[in-house]
């Protein structure tokens, strides 16, 4: 029997084909898009403005492909973690953190990740693949259901590209998820309440404003380029001024919006004043926000985070500079929810974890 195809690796546009290739109206892709994503149901017999023809043939050749929970942890906080068993013997991470007035799940994109960031968790596991469209959206899906059934409404109100992975090099399968995120058949969220975070990949950057401009953050973590290559190596192929201009590119035209600049407070390494004000001096002219992320301690990872007074103190200089800076709370991180502890369980095909373990890293 063939391979069903899983109907959560199309957008709306690409469902539109499918059905038209089946010789089946386009607008077949609504009426499905309603019930698997608004009305949360994934059987398709249970799809009754369907045709009975149609829900049949459906059956035997697609399916709502959802990966298996291997675990369902909350911390003390209420943050919620995830771990979703994949093909191939890895396991991805999936973040809910509620707050107030809002609630954030951070996705992840990647098994494992292809970057080397020095203070990160996923980092050190390596990378296995990228996550398909299905299996990026499927995470949305599962939290959706299991939060909602919990609270008896939607309560997912923000989605934030920051889990597992670096998402701009995945870029297809990324941006048709996020188009199913902000789809008015899809989650219906607004572009503003999705954010992408990348370490710097200056051409994707520059495809994201003309295919799916969602808000960016940017993994920035230092003001100069010999410091920041030694925590982002990145950096060597995408230095801090190219990465800058590929910002202002994303910002055109659009007065209203801001980058996201996120900065992990690293003990003694980054968190000076000499790095506050270079900070300051490198973000002029630019429409900038500051996060400030208390850095979360990993095993096998030496950095130390940042005491309170000292991250307070790089704040209010750049507060005082006129640059919009908040410290990001800690939260999940009983449970390695937190920012930089997501690592999940990969098979890792690049060795990156074997030679750390080799070499005592």
């Amino acid at each position: 029997m063939a391979t069903r195809v899983n109907i959560l690796d199309y957008d709306r546009a690409s469902l539109e084909r499918y059905f038209v290739d089946q010789g089946e109206n386009a607008f077949r892709a609504r009426q499905l898009m309603k019930w698997i994503y608004q009305r949360r149901v994934g059987d398709f017999a249970q799809m009754t403005d369907l045709g009975k023809v149609l829900r049949q043939r459906l059956s035997e050749t697609a399916e709502v492909r959802l990966p298996r929970i291997i675990a369902d942890r909350v911390s003390v906080d209420g943050t919620r973690k995830w771990l979703l068993a994949v093909p191939g013997g890895s396991a991805i991470e999936t973040v809910f953190i509620p707050e107030t007035d809002r609630g954030t799940l951070c996705v992840s994109s990647q098994v494992g990740c292809s970057l080397n960031c020095t203070f990160c968790a996923t980092a050190r596991q390596g990378y296995n693949r990228n996550l398909s469209t299905g299996e990026i959206i499927a995470q949305l899906v599962i939290a959706d259901r299991l939060l909602s059934a919990d609270a008896g409404e939607r309560v997912i109100t923000n989605v934030v590209m920051m889990g597992m992975g670096e998402p701009l090099l995945n870029y297809e399968s990324v941006v048709s998820a996020m188009r199913l995120m902000v789809d008015d058949l899809g989650f219906g969220l607004s572009r503003r309440r999705v954010t992408l975070s990348t370490a710097g990949v200056v051409p994707g950057i520059d495809r994201l404003a003309s295919d799916c401009p969602v808000s960016l953050a940017v993994s920035l973590h230092a003001p100069t380029d010999e410091l920041r290559t030694s925590i982002v190596p990145l950096n060597r192929k995408y230095d801090i001024a190219t990465l800058l201009d590929a910002c202002k590119r994303y910002l055109a035209g659009d007065n209203r919006r801001r980058i996201t600049f996120e900065y992990v407070m690293l003990k003694g390494v980054n968190d000076g004043d000499r790095h506050a004000r270079e900070l300051v001096r490198l973000l002029q002219g630019v429409p900038a926000k500051v996060n400030l992320i208390p850095f979360n301690p990993s095993p096998g990872i030496d950095y130390e985070c940042s005491d309170s007074r000292t991250i307070d103190r790089f704040r209010e200089r750049l507060l005082a500079a006129g640059i919009m800076t908040i410290t990001r709370k800690t939260r999940g991180d009983d449970i390695d929810a937190a920012c930089g502890q997501l690592a999940g369980s990969v098979l890792d095909r690049t060795r990156r974890s074997a030679r750390l373990q080799a070499a005592g890293a």
